[in-house]
């Protein structure tokens, strides 16, 4: 807990001082019919109040911003993405894109499994999309199948349960990055022989 609470003092000063050119720490992926109103709010409220750099569309977008442009950017900066999948999820397009553009930009995921099983995830050939498209999505999906995350019945559970689990995920995983980020820092410096 100790080490937790060092580190985002430490990382809420570096970003405060680089607020306006700070991308997203973590990127939440969401069916909004079934979670905007619930788990995904509730995740980018917490990140917030950790003083962590959230992105969720409902939040950070306004009228007149490019979907397309705004998103893409968010994912590609992004250090985690969260993926809330729900039973509705793999009827939208968009949730689709952003899953597999962070699989592809080889972002970590940490998927939750909310009122769904990881088996009932499939893209759906409806002939709204391109068969490649319908690939790309199926492939992302696969690989979320196979990353460990989190389940969640919203008829038996809590959801601040939920919400301190991943964020725990994505905190530890932000820790994990910034030490990567200081050894690879460390390497590259000159040792200097007197």
């Amino acid at each position: 807990m100790h080490r937790t609470s060092q580190f985002l003092r430490r990382y809420h000063r570096t970003r405060v001082a680089n607020r306006a050119t700070t991308p997203c720490d973590v990127f939440i992926n969401h069916r909004g019919i079934d979670t905007k109103r619930t788990v995904a709010t509730l995740l980018y409220d917490h990140f917030y109040r950790l003083n962590l750099h959230p992105f969720l569309d409902s939040k950070n977008m306004k009228p007149g911003d490019k979907l397309f442009d705004n998103i893409n950017g968010a994912i590609r900066k992004c250090k985690v993405g969260v993926a809330v999948f729900s039973p509705r999820y793999c009827e939208s397009y968009f949730c689709l894109h952003e899953l597999a553009l962070m699989m592809e930009s080889r972002k970590k995921v940490i998927p939750i499994f909310c009122d769904v099983k990881p088996s009932q995830l499939r893209a759906v050939d409806d002939g709204k999309c391109a068969m490649e498209d319908i690939r790309r999505f199926n492939w992302a999906l696969e690989e979320a199948k196979y990353t460990v995350g989190l389940t969640f019945d919203s008829l038996k559970g809590n959801w601040s349960d939920v919400v301190t689990s991943a964020s725990d995920n994505v905190i530890k995983t932000l820790i994990e990055m910034e030490g990567e980020k200081q050894m690879q820092r460390h390497k590259s410096t000159p040792m200097l022989h007197v």
